[in-house]
């Protein structure tokens, strides 16, 4: 298995946002042993994931509790360095759809995400980066997804062209239109 540092290492960034976010995840875990870990209060690793048909013209999206959004899927490591097996299997979990599957086992995007100050299951969590690696994962678009209450509101599969007009956090915008470009790419 390759470790994340090696992954990152190899990417090639998109954009300058990602050649900055790079470098930073990278000198971050060379210097935090822990970086795999939520107990590294600062930032630590996650793996997201664009849930997409074959087609790649539409999304399955699941709307947080947290950020009151529909937004991608994915959550933390928690010691386990394989992303992309943390992304299937966070993928799977919080939409139900059992038809997931890499595109690739590749990189698809990498983000440092800002995560403001909130309260999970009663808890007070401090603000702090994710340094996510994220995946593109195929699923078969006539399943019907099935969202986990205590995760989300709902899961459901979205037109890429209009899924914006229901993402409510301006932040995420940007990392969602990055990955829908390559999609669009890659379609053509």
């Amino acid at each position: 298995m390759t470790l994340p540092y090696d992954i990152i290492n190899k990417y090639q960034p998109k954009n300058e946002q990602e050649t900055k976010d790079k470098q930073l995840m990278l000198d971050f875990i060379e210097r935090n042993p822990d970086y795999l870990l939520r107990s590294n209060l600062a930032a630590h690793l996650t793996s997201s994931a664009f849930v997409v048909n074959e087609s790649m013209t539409k999304v399955v999206f699941a709307y947080h509790h947290i950020y009151q959004s529909w937004a991608w899927v994915g959550g933390h490591n928690d010691g386990n360095p394989n992303s992309l097996e943390v992304a299937v299997k966070e993928a799977k979990e919080e939409t139900g759809l059992k038809s997931i599957r890499p595109y690739t086992d590749d990189l698809f995007t990498i983000d440092v995400i800002y995560v403001p100050n909130h309260i999970k299951k009663g808890i007070y969590v401090s603000d702090h980066l994710h340094l996510n690696m994220t995946y593109l994962l195929i699923a078969d678009e006539d399943e019907i997804p099935n969202h986990n209450p205590e995760e989300h509101a709902g899961v459901k599969w979205f037109s890429i062209d209009e899924v914006f007009d229901y993402v409510f956090e301006d932040r995420m915008k940007s990392v969602y239109q990055k990955a829908f470009y390559e999609m669009r790419r890659r379609r053509s």
